[in-house]
């Protein structure tokens, strides 16, 4: 891949990790332009619309390159071959859920005015507007001529680093896309509740009677005009 276009990989990845600020994730609203300028033919937004389905809210003109045509409202499934859907589903089910943050290795194979070319696609969770995790910042970077278009991708590997992970360092080994949540649940099983501290009684002088609360408190008028 071009030095260029891992450039436009990381600096979106780091843009992202800026106006995370330290939080799960960003929001949507967070995101102003000028901060990936010089990544934005490769940036993308996604939006959830069902299980395992995200389209294309705002995309960069290299997206229409690859496809050939304006991509915004088409899904990114549309993006990689058949056989690969199934992994992407899945892959976008834990971007939003886990949440976590995705990088996929792509391919596409030559073929008649297609040369075989290279690509990276990042996927970065955000919250909406209305505060759930249903958007995702994205970078689709290739490298080689797209030559004839549409150009469509097998995915030849991917990572999933939930970013619950951030924030738990102690849990256990395991497949981070499943374990996160029932981890959470074991622990709140295994959680035992603080004993209770016994009250110590106040003292009665003997001779003396308890005092009891009334009903509420109230002023007493002590007519003293009559006092020396």
């Amino acid at each position: 891949m071009s030095a260029t276009r891992f450039n436009a990989i990381t600096e979106v990845e780091g843009y992202w990790e800026a106006i995370r600020a330290g939080r799960l994730v960003p929001r949507r609203s967070d995101i102003d332009p000028r901060g990936i300028e010089r990544a934005l033919e490769f940036a993308f937004i996604l939006e959830r619309v069902a299980p395992g389905i995200a389209r294309m809210r705002v995309a960069g003109s290299h997206l229409s390159d690859i496809m050939g045509m304006e991509v915004r409202g088409m899904p990114l499934s549309a993006f990689v071959t058949p056989t690969g859907r199934n992994d992407m589903s899945e892959v976008l089910e834990q971007v939003f859920d886990s949440p976590a943050r995705a990088t996929l290795d792509l391919m596409s194979p030559s073929a008649i005015g297609k040369p075989a070319i290279d690509a990276k696609l990042v996927l970065l969770p955000m919250k909406s507007d209305l505060g759930d995790i249903s958007r995702a910042l994205g970078c689709f970077a290739t490298h080689g001529e797209i030559g004839r278009a549409p150009r469509r991708f097998d995915i030849v590997g991917h990572t999933v680093t939930p970013l619950l992970g951030d924030f738990m360092p102690s849990t256990r080994p395991g497949t981070p896309d499943s374990s996160t949540k029932s981890e959470t649940g074991e622990r709140r099983r295994n959680q035992r509740p603080f004993p209770a501290i016994p009250q110590k009684r106040p003292e009665v002088t003997p001779g003396t009677s308890r005092l009891r609360p009334g009903p509420r408190p109230y002023l007493s008028v002590v007519d003293t005009s009559g006092d020396d």
